[in-house]
Formats: C-alpha cells, sequence, structure tokens
C-alpha cells in the first residue's frame, strides 16, 4: 500500500464485492455463536459443499449448546460420521459441556475463555467472535494466508513460524475496524472463490490492483508448497460376518492401545469408531484375519470359518495410503464377540457411528454378495 487511500480503497472495494457476491450459505444467516462455532469446526480441512448437509442434520438433532453437551459422545460422533476428522466432533461436544459448565450456557465473548475451550486456536477463535459479536480480531487461516502471500509477493513456506507472524501482521494491517465480521468473511472468501490455489481468478479479483504476486507474474506459485511427508502404504484385511437375516457385527472402538490383537494402525485409522474386525497384514491376508478371528470369537466352532473375499478397497488417511482386503463371512447365527453389537450391514451407520473406511469395507462385501 502506498498511502492511507489505498488502504481505504482496498478496504471498500473488497467488501463491496463480498457483499454483492458471497455465497448463500446457512451459517451467514445467523449471528448466533454457537452455529458459527458449529460451521467453523465443521469446515476444517473439509469442503463447503460436504459440510452443509452434515450441518444441517447435526442442527436438527442438537439446536443449542445444551443440547450438544447434554448427549452422548456416541451420538454425536454418529451424527458426525462421515465427515472425518471425528477429534473435532469429540473436542466439540467437551466444549459444549465445559461452555455449560463454567459459562452458564453462554457460548464467551472473550479471546482467552473461548481459546481455552477444547478444539479451538486462534484462528476460530477469531473467526467466532469477529463475526458473532463483533470483535476486532483479523482471521488467519489457510485461505487468507494464501491471499495474504500474494498480496505481499511472500516467497518461502509460510507456515514457517515467523512468516505466519508476518501474515498475521498484514492480517491485522487490512483488517476494517469497522466490519469485523465481514472483513474476516470476506478474505476467507476471496481465498476460498478467486484466490484459489490453482488457477487464481485474477480478473475477476476485486482487489487485483493491489496485488504484488500478480504484478511480478508469480502469483499462481505462491504461496510456496510445503515439502510434503513420504507415503506409508499400509495393507489390512477386515472380516465381515454376514448371518440369514442380513445383519452383521461390529466392535466397538479401539483405545489407544487395544488390548486386541488388532493392528497398530487401527485407533487412528478406524477414527476411534465402531468398525468391522480388521488386522495389518504383510503376508497372506486371510490366514492373518483366520487367526485373529479365532482368537475373537468365543465358543462355537471357531475353527471351521470360511472366509470369501471380496475385492479390494482403497482409502486414505493423512499421509497413508491404504489396501483393505475384506472378507465376507457367512454364518448362520452371528458369533459371540466380546463387547461387538449387531447392525444391519446395508447400514452399518444406522445406530453407531462409523468411519468411511467402514462403510466402504460394507459396500464392497455386498456388491460381492450381490453380484452372487
Amino acid at each position: 500500500m502506498q498511502n492511507g487511500g489505498d488502504l481505504v480503497t482496498f478496504r471498500k472495494q473488497l467488501l463491496g464485492w463480498f457483499r454483492q457476491f458471497q455465497r448463500e450459505l446457512p451459517w451467514r444467516k445467523t449471528r448466533d455463536p454457537y452455529r458459527i462455532w458449529l460451521s467453523e469446526i465443521m469446515l476444517q480441512q473439509t469442503r463447503v459443499a460436504a459440510v452443509i448437509p452434515y450441518y444441517d442434520r447435526f442442527l436438527k438433532r442438537f439446536p443449542d449448546v445444551q443440547a450438544l453437551a447434554n448427549a452422548p459422545e456416541e451420538e454425536v460422533l454418529r451424527l458426525w460420521s462421515g465427515l472425518g476428522y471425528y477429534r473435532r466432533a469429540r473436542n466439540l461436544h467437551k466444549a459444549a459441556q465445559q461452555i455449560m459448565a463454567k459459562h452458564g450456557g453462554q457460548f464467551p465473548m472473550t479471546a482467552g475463555d473461548v481459546l481455552a475451550l477444547p478444539g479451538i486456536g486462534n484462528y476460530t477463535a477469531a473467526a467466532i467472535l469477529s463475526i458473532a459479536f463483533g470483535n476486532k480480531l483479523a482471521v488467519l487461516d489457510g485461505n487468507v494466508a494464501r491471499v495474504l502471500a500474494r498480496l505481499a509477493a511472500i516467497r518461502g513456506d509460510v507456515r514457517e513460524s515467523q512468516r505466519w507472524q508476518t501474515l498475521q501482521d498484514n492480517a491485522n494491517f487490512f483488517f476494517d475496524p469497522d466490519s469485523p465480521g465481514d472483513w474476516n468473511q470476506a478474505m476467507m472468501e476471496l481465498g476460498a472463490t478467486l484466490c484459489t490455489p490453482k488457477s487464481p481468478q485474477c480478473l475477476l479479483c476485486p482487489v487485483a490492483q493491489f496485488c504484488e504476486g500478480r504484478k511480478l507474474g508469480i502469483a499462481e506459485s505462491l504461496p510456496e508448497k510445503r515439502k510434503k511427508r513420504a507415503n506409508v502404504e499400509v495393507t489390512l484385511a477386515a472380516g465381515v460376518f454376514a448371518d440369514e437375516n442380513g445383519w452383521t457385527l461390529l466392535l466397538p472402538p479401539p483405545e489407544e492401545e487395544s488390548t486386541v490383537a488388532l493392528a497398530d494402525y487401527i485407533p487412528t485409522l478406524v477414527s476411534r469408531l465402531w468398525h468391522f474386525p480388521t488386522v495389518s497384514v504383510t503376508g497372506d491376508p486371510g490366514a492373518k484375519l483366520h487367526a485373529t478371528l479365532r482368537k475373537l470369537v468365543r465358543g462355537g466352532r471357531n475353527g471351521n470359518l470360511r472366509l470369501v473375499p471380496a475385492g479390494q478397497v482403497r482409502h486414505t488417511v493423512t499421509y497413508r495410503d491404504i489396501t483393505i482386503v475384506p472378507f465376507r463371512i457367512n454364518v448362520k447365527k452371528l458369533p459371540r464377540i466380546k463387547d461387538a453389537r449387531r447392525v444391519p450391514l446395508r447400514d452399518v451407520s444406522s445406530a453407531l457411528p462409523v468411519s468411511n473406511l467402514t462403510r466402504k469395507v460394507a459396500r464392497a462385501v455386498l456388491a460381492v454378495s450381490a453380484a452372487r
């Protein structure tokens, strides 16, 4: 910015664009801090299109903080099931209970109190407080960081601590104290819709004239890509019991250190949710799974289990590339497995929270059985 007049123009043009072209999103129709908080948590590392139906269903069941705080964690996770990153749901539930216990059910209005809630960091606190209460706090997330890096032609890894602080200083500089909520949403909207990671739409950008990255012809290459952690290949085998009435068994969420002879990877990969008996394998997946199932099944003829292969399923969790080999195990009567629960195979998430990986396994087994 050359002078104060440029800053005024920058703010006016960005806010004018946002107010005219912003997307119609359900959480933009309210100033209820609970609903704004819920949307911000759901939107973490998740696309808007994927969030909207979950947001609507979640609010229908948990319309306020009290309803969420009083609900069993298992029910909260079931409503979250499929959205991923389940620690968000667990922290949301814990935070709701903390709001009831320490703040009388009212969402706190100060940064210190909000940051003390589980699952809330600087960005989320600034977003909620500025949008719901008009607090003068500038947000900085991935979208905003990309906009700011291009505006100032900042090279290097923006997540490096000093660069991130520089970006926060820049966010504070541009911030419009007269329109805190709209300003923060405008910066995020610009990054989400025009100033995108690939092929930024500079010709449509309301503040392109101020962008140093565009002037230098390097906007698309900013911010510079971080070095990714090398992917790890993981192979799992899953056993899907199926009785004559179409029921199956799911095992309870594993602890961080499972006492059952399951894979070390399991707590992470199934997000500590209900899941099919699953093991990691390096050799014959059927043999390893059969041996594990014999240990799990209590009583009956557990040595006569017939495992029918159901193809392969691919799944990705952060840096892990997972190949899971499902096996259908047809039985007249479901075996007894400690703490396992019966659920319909065609709708394994109807009563229990499960991960997308578990859903994929169920679909693979159903597809094979339907083809025969």
